[in-house]
């Protein structure tokens, strides 16, 4: 049996990610057995005598819009394509790099600095997702960009997605800290349940940042997006309300000034307090 030279390297290579995915991120296939699907409290129906969940009461949560988050390491602004598009341009698309940059993401990379910038502009006034620019609290100058999506105040469930690091940001302090004012905007200003985190199956950064960050891993949902004409199958992973203290403890104690030595470097890290 013959096989076109198109689909052979494909398969093969499908079967050795598969592989090292269960090497690489063990720790999120791991969490299946630790983490059940559903944790919730059970009641009982009064009428139909069913199991169903628990009551929520509450307003709805409040639509993100455009805002501004300082912390120690970054400030965290709406996307101002005019004021950030330069630097953002010359950090993410330039080079050989930007390939690798762009691959996982849903749009990108471009060519030219026009279009880039027309992108920005186009992506700056979306309402869902919600764009914004890390900035460096030092310099000021962009260092990558982050957005919520997915935005239903009614579930009180929103997504952080979108999120693009230049490799300056990449694997850095600052880089934990855009993700913790994020989060604990989503949880504790605007009042959401349910903070979602979706990446590529093949995406090994993503899926490693999920877990340090201490997303919950829920499953796979296969042939789930069509992207740049290549299938996409998509991990899910989530924080809810119940989670976020310990999460944001962990997160504290890791960004604490006194975690960092005079050279900057982390004396704990994360994955060891989470």
């Amino acid at each position: 049996m013959t096989h076109s030279p198109m689909c052979l390297p494909n398969n093969c290579r499908i079967s050795m990610l598969m592989r090292l995915s269960d090497l690489i991120y063990p720790s999120i296939t791991q969490q299946i057995g630790k983490h059940p699907m559903s944790r919730q409290e059970v009641c009982t129906d009064p009428e139909s005598g069913l199991p169903v969940g628990p009551s929520v009461e509450g307003p709805p949560a409040i639509h993100p819009g455009h805002f501004t988050l300082k912390g120690r390491l970054v400030t965290i602004v709406p996307l101002d394509p005019a004021a950030h598009g330069q630097v953002l341009f010359e950090t993410t698309s330039r080079g050989q790099e930007k390939h690798e940059l762009w691959q996982y993401m849903l749009d990108g990379p471009w060519e030219t600095r026009e279009s880039f910038q027309k992108a920005l502009v186009e992506k700056s006034t979306m309402q869902d997702p919600v764009f914004h620019t890390i900035l460096s609290a030092e310099s000021s100058l962009p260092l990558g960009m982050a957005s919520y999506l997915n935005i239903k105040p009614e579930q009180r469930a929103i997504e952080i997605g979108s999120i693009l690091y230049s490799k300056k940001l990449q694997r850095t302090a600052a880089a934990t800290e855009a993700m913790y004012l994020m989060a604990k905007h989503a949880f504790e200003t605007l009042h959401y349940r349910r903070y979602e985190w979706k990446a590529n199956e093949l995406n090994q950064p993503s899926l490693r940042a999920a877990a340090r960050l201490g997303f919950v891993y829920e499953g796979v949902f296969r042939n789930h997006m069509i992207v740049k004409g290549r299938s996409r199958n998509t991990a899910w992973f989530s924080i809810t309300d119940a989670e976020w203290p310990d999460r944001k403890a962990a997160l504290e104690e890791y960004l604490a000034e006194e975690n960092f030595g005079a050279d900057g470097q982390q004396i704990e890290p994360l994955r060891r307090i989470i």
